[in-house]
Parts: structure tokens; sequence; C-alpha cells
């Protein structure tokens, strides 16, 4: 396999057991790299294996039935990987303060769905930084935390 569709193999896994319906935290420790960042526009940059394995557990706690999936085929050149997703899920667990705009009391039952696309950058088979660009306005929305004009 060239580069490439090695580089794509391993963001495939990452979207599959890290964002897909059920997470698998030693993802994390298999194909990120150690001081990975994570970063989209709804919650503060995250570094690290503890700090995304952190976020991650919070937010699947917060939203139990988390989901997110491709829908296109994902483009690889040299080092990056680019996936388009959509995705989402329902507040039904504890209060939620993770969002950069504000916060949900516990289980408001309110759901999200939204749309994404992410740049990932593999280095020596590591992910080493995950950079998207999501629909926040849409999922604030949808969650109450922002009015719709």
């Amino acid at each position: 396999m060239s580069k490439e569709e090695d580089n794509k193999a391993v963001v495939a896994r990452w979207f599959t057991e890290f964002w897909g319906e059920s997470c698998n935290l030693s993802v994390v420790d298999d194909i990120a790299a150690p001081n990975m960042l994570l970063k989209y526009s709804l919650h503060e940059p995250r570094r690290g294996h503890d700090d995304i394995k952190a976020f991650i557990t919070g937010f699947r706690t917060a939203f139990p039935d988390l989901n997110f999936w491709g829908t296109a085929d994902l483009i690889a050149e040299g080092d990056y990987v680019v996936g388009q997703w959509e995705g989402g899920g329902t507040h039904m667990g504890p209060a939620f303060a993770d969002f950069l705009v504000g916060s949900l009391p516990a289980a408001t039952g309110r759901r999200m769905r939204f749309t994404g696309t992410t740049v990932l950058r593999i280095e020596n088979g590591k992910i080493a930084e995950e950079i998207g660009l999501d629909d926040g306005v849409t999922a604030l929305t949808q969650l109450g935390l922002i009015k719709a004009a």
C-alpha cells in the first residue's frame, strides 16, 4: 500500500473506534501520537492522550448515544487525510460544561445532529493533529445554547 493508503487506514480506524457508535479508548494509545492535538470549534483544544481520553469520556457520558460517521471517501495527500462526516447525540447524561459558549444542565433530552470536515496529519503512522471545522452553530442552536436569528 502507498503512504496515503496507510494514512487513510489509520484515519478510518480512528473515525470508527474513537468517533463511532462506541468508543474504544485504547485506540488513543494505539494510533494517536503522544502529544496529539485535537481541535474543534465547539470545545477547547485538547492535547495528549490523557486530555483526549478525558474529553471523549465526558462527551460520551453526557451524550451516551454520541456517534459520528463518514459521509464521503477519505482524501489523502502526503501526511494529510481529509474526512467529511455527520453525527451527533442526545444529551441524556450529567450537566455538560465543555462547550465554549455555555453549559447544559443534566439530562436536557436535547438532540444535536450536525456535519463537518476534518483534516488529520499523520506522522510515522500516528495521528499528530486532528483539526476540524464543524457546523457548531447548528449543534448549539439545537441544544438551545444559542438562538437562531
